[in-house]
C-alpha cells in the first residue's frame, strides 16, 4: 500500500514577498472603495446609526490587512513529475494539481503596480474550468521562464496521449 501524500513535508516554492505590497495596495484600494459606499447612505441620512457599516468594513479591511503576509506566505507550488500541484490559502487551504498534459493555457499578465515591482502572474488553464490556477507574485523573469517550462511539457505530455 502507498503512502498518502504529505503535502507539509513538499519543498515548495513561494511566491516574491514583494507580492505583499500588491496585494495591500488592492486591499486599500478595496477598502477605501468600500468603506466610502457604505459611508453615503449615512452622510445623506444624518443617522449616527447608519455610521456603523463603514466601520464593520474598515476593521474587517485591516484584520485581512495585517493577515496578507501570512497569507501570501501560504501561495507555494511544486513542479512534479506528471503534474504542477499548487496551494493557496490559510483558514480555507486550496491544493490543486494540474497534469502538464492537461494544460491548454499558459499566459502572464502584469498589473501596474506588480510591473513597477517586477512581478508577474502566470496563469494556466485547462478544458476543465474549475482548476484553472493563477500563481500570483512571481519574479519576471522566473515567470517567462516558467511558462516557457510548462508550455514545453505540456506539448511534449499531449503528443504522448
Amino acid at each position: 500500500m502507498t503512502r498518502p501524500l504529505e503535502l507539509d513535508e513538499l519543498d515548495w516554492r513561494r511566491v516574491s514577498p514583494k507580492y505583499v505590497i500588491v496585494d495591500i495596495v488592492g486591499l486599500v484600494v478595496s477598502g477605501l472603495v468600500a468603506c466610502v459606499a457604505t459611508a453615503v447612505p449615512a452622510f445623506t441620512t444624518k443617522l449616527v446609526w447608519l455610521w456603523s457599516a463603514p466601520v464593520v468594513v474598515a476593521i474587517g479591511f485591516i484584520v485581512v490587512l495585517f493577515l496578507t503576509p501570512r497569507r501570501v506566505r501560504s501561495i507555494g507550488y511544486i513542479l512534479r513529475a506528471d503534474d504542477l500541484l499548487f496551494r493557496r490559502g490559510l483558514l480555507f487551504q486550496r491544493f490543486v494539481a494540474v497534469p502538464y498534459g492537461r494544460m491548454q493555457l499558459v499566459d502572464i499578465n502584469r498589473g501596474p503596480v506588480a510591473r513597477a515591482l517586477g512581478l508577474s502572474e502566470l496563469k494556466f488553464v485547462t478544458a476543465a474550468a474549475s482548476s484553472g490556477v493563477t500563481i500570483p507574485g512571481l519574479p519576471a523573469a522566473e515567470a517567462d521562464e516558467l511558462r516557457d517550462r510548462l508550455v514545453a511539457l505540456a506539448e511534449s505530455r499531449r503528443a504522448g496521449l
